[in-house]
């Protein structure tokens, strides 16, 4: 038997881990219902979509969500319970986009794993400037082997590779600057005082002096973010996230294996940042792999490395989260 009881209590912790999880411009996208009696939780997406403007076609949400299944799971296998993950259980019908459910102790291998859940609350995303040493060899290889269980492949870019991904950025990141709606839709990500949702002033970070890493500017002078610019990584450590095909399916796994990547990461040490900005246009997206039958679907392209932590970002109550089955909405 599981070592915990499935109380308001667990259920609540158990929610509170998948919160945790990262999202796009904190947009937390994900709500759940419990079936107490089938020890199985839906999750489904917000019925306001965050970002049309940005993530018209829902990718980004997908990918959020996948997020917040994988420290479902952890946090279910750190509590005494095996998780089953269905992506799409009614993929013809409106519904949750996945379940999990609590099927009894976990088994030897889960708990052979990395305790994953100690890291959930230990992650952040890091836009601050890393140090140019470079990530071990083992390490990059247990990360690519993580992603690989999920359903993903995980590639570690060359110097050429990384500047043409680099370059793709900053072009993405003009385009958008210079696109009225998406300018609006990233100011509009700023957290209010006290806001649940949003990305805190303090938590943006700064803009590289040297001008060689294009980070994301959400927000001009006249929102009062400081323009504070700082050298970052001369050669920014790259991992570039994919699946094979790019259905719905494949985003939430590519969003699951996301999240385990990351929290390995932290388990090791190393800090992250997301570089998401060429994922934005379809064309630009479209150009992130390069040619070739293995090229796959472009999901992330992360910026790694030894550094300081990012900063706390707000989240929802979780009972806010928790919403009965009339008020919640799938998203395909």
């Amino acid at each position: 038997m599981p070592g915990q009881p499935l109380d308001d209590g667990t259920a609540h912790a158990l929610v509170a881990a998948a919160a945790a999880a990262p999202s796009i411009h904190n947009t937390q996208p994900w709500r759940f219902r419990l079936d107490t009696a089938r020890r199985t939780f839906e999750v489904h997406a917000s019925r306001r979509h965050p970002l049309p403007h940005t993530d018209p076609d829902g990718r980004a949400v997908h990918l959020s969500i996948g997020t917040a299944l994988c420290n479902l799971a952890a946090a279910a296998v750190h509590l005494g319970w095996e998780p089953v993950v269905r992506l799409l259980p009614q993929p013809d019908l409106p519904g949750p986009l996945a379940t999990v459910r609590l099927a009894g102790a976990p088994r030897a291998a889960l708990l052979r794993r990395p305790d994953l859940y100690r890291a959930i609350w230990r992650r952040r995303s890091s836009r601050l400037p890393f140090l140019p040493d470079p990530v071990p060899g083992p390490v990059l290889a247990e990360l690519a082997e993580a992603a690989r269980s999920d359903g993903a492949r995980l590639r570690h870019p060359d110097a050429a590779e990384r500047a043409r991904l680099l370059a793709l950025t900053a072009e993405a990141e003009q385009r958008s600057a210079a696109d009225p709606e998406r300018r609006a839709e990233s100011s509009a990500c700023l957290a209010a005082p006290g806001a649940a949702e949003g990305l805190p002033v303090y938590a943006l970070g700064a803009q590289d002096s040297n001008g060689r890493l294009p980070m994301r500017a959400f927000a001009g002078p006249a929102d009062g973010v400081p323009g504070e610019r700082v050298a970052f990584e001369p050669d920014p450590q790259l991992l570039l996230l994919t699946t094979r095909h790019d259905g719905p399916a494949d985003r939430l796994r590519a969003g699951q294996a996301l999240q385990h990547v990351l929290l390995l990461l932290t388990l090791h040490g190393l800090r992250a940042s997301f570089l998401h900005q060429a994922l934005e246009w379809p064309d630009l997206r479209d150009r992130m792999t390069g040619p070739g039958p293995e090229r796959g679907a472009p999901h992330m392209l992360l910026r790694i490395g030894y550094g300081p932590a990012g900063f706390p970002t707000p989240r929802h109550l979780t009972t806010a989260l928790l919403r009965q089955p009339e008020v919640l909405a799938s998203s395909r």
